[in-house]
């Protein structure tokens, strides 16, 4: 049994792979999460107290992460600032928690000689023409369009430094967007089943022919823990689940699933600087450690995930109008 530290713990996917863990292993869990406005204590409910702690801190602070690091026999990385357009509204706090947080970790796990897992994303190589038959793979050269991203990016080459230069024991992952429970209503597909259920119109940034490689959190969390017991130190793996849809037919999904007309919703301003393509080639991460997605039905998926908006409306209710009236400022 291993004692897991989960930085980022209270965020959609950190959240997601702490009741992962807790629910499928009998690993003990640390999460360590500052719990910015992206961060819900309320997604970590109900977590068996024997095996669970959690310290509200930011990973950015030595003093915080080196008692929790040398406790601890696995470091997972989830804690980002991850939101585009917010990084290009401010990008400081990105630097400050992608990269001055990644190297706080970095140095914490290296002196107490700590497994540590880097959990990243495909934003990092840049996107993709809409026409272009290729997908991005672990040698795809690294091409960051938004602060976003090359924040990422940095961490990324942290990561690897650490690895060549002090021989850490570390992985990295690079992930397509996910969906799935406890993603915050700022995010493109809980926006558009929390606007239905308020009676509103799903918003569409565009002509919305934008393409995400879509995979459900848990398909993501199952890959990372499969790193994490079986990848070789010092790789990347990707983890993709080839769901390759653009955004006119997520919403257009989103509507047929609700009982709504497919065309019911309003086009608004697109995103400055929006990337075309994201496609994930996880051919090594199949191959190499035999790992398949579960929800290998994009529409499966997202049945599942509208219906746990529907029943959790108390976990989203309080972030919903403040959300919504950042987005009408912008003309989205």
């Amino acid at each position: 049994m291993a004692n897991y530290l989960v930085t980022g713990g209270a965020g959609f996917i950190g959240s997601n792979f702490v009741h992962q863990v807790l629910g499928t292993t009998g690993h003990s869990v640390t999460v360590l999460d500052a719990l910015t406005y992206a961060g819900n204590r309320a997604s970590l409910e109900g977590l068996p107290v024997d095996r669970f702690s959690f310290v509200q801190g930011d990973i950015a602070d030595p003093d915080v992460v080196n008692d929790l690091v040398a406790a601890a026999d696995v470091v997972v990385h989830f804690a980002a600032e991850s939101h585009n357009d917010n990084s290009l509204r401010d990008p400081s706090p990105f630097i400050r928690t992608n990269l001055v947080g990644t190297f706080t970790l970095l140095e914490a796990a290296r002196h107490h000689e700590v497994r540590y897992h880097h959990i990243s994303t495909d934003e990092v190589y840049g996107d993709l023409e809409l026409d272009d038959p290729g997908k991005f793979t672990p040698e795809t050269a690294y091409r960051p369009s938004s602060p976003y991203s090359a924040s990422k990016a940095g961490s990324d080459h942290l990561v690897r430094a650490w690895v060549r230069s002090f021989g850490l024991e570390a992985t990295l992952s690079n992930c397509s967007n996910n969906y799935g429970p406890y993603q915050h209503v700022e995010k493109f597909i809980p926006r558009q089943i929390t606007n239905i259920l308020d009676g509103g119109r799903p918003k569409l940034y565009g002509a919305g022919l934008n393409v995400r490689d879509w995979i459900h959190v848990e398909d993501h969390n199952s890959a990372v823990l499969q790193i994490i017991e079986h990848g070789r130190i010092g790789e990347t793996y990707l983890i993709g689940a080839d769901g390759e849809r653009n955004n006119k037919t997520v919403i257009e999904a989103i509507l047929s699933l609700m009982g709504q007309e497919p065309d019911a919703y309003d086009h608004v301003n697109d995103r400055p600087g929006h990337d075309l393509r994201y496609a994930i080639d996880a051919s090594k991460l199949r191959e190499e450690l035999g790992w398949t997605p579960r929800y290998r039905d994009f529409e499966s998926g997202l049945a599942a995930t509208i219906q746990w908006y529907r029943a959790n409306e108390s976990w989203w209710r309080p972030q919903k109008a403040a959300v919504e009236a950042a987005y009408a400022a912008q003309g989205q």
